[in-house]
């Protein structure tokens, strides 16, 4: 599991943050593991929403400067 709090991508932390919510559905985490792997769920949650709304911010910008 990784739990560095390196920039990853948005497809990266997505395919992270679905193997961690598979391996929940599927009770294949021990009580061991799981606030660990519910926080760095937590933590890829905030990470794609911010790259969303960067992406957003980003795209609305370069609409705005081509007058659209």
């Amino acid at each position: 599991m990784k739990m560095s709090k390196t920039k990853i991508s948005y497809d990266a932390s997505f395919e992270e943050l679905q193997e961690i919510m598979q391996d929940l559905q599927e009770d294949e985490i021990s009580v061991d593991d799981l606030t660990a792997k519910v926080k760095r769920a937590a933590e890829l949650l905030k990470m794609c929403n911010q790259i969303l709304r960067d992406t957003e911010k980003n795209v609305g910008d370069l609409i705005k400067d081509l007058g659209m």
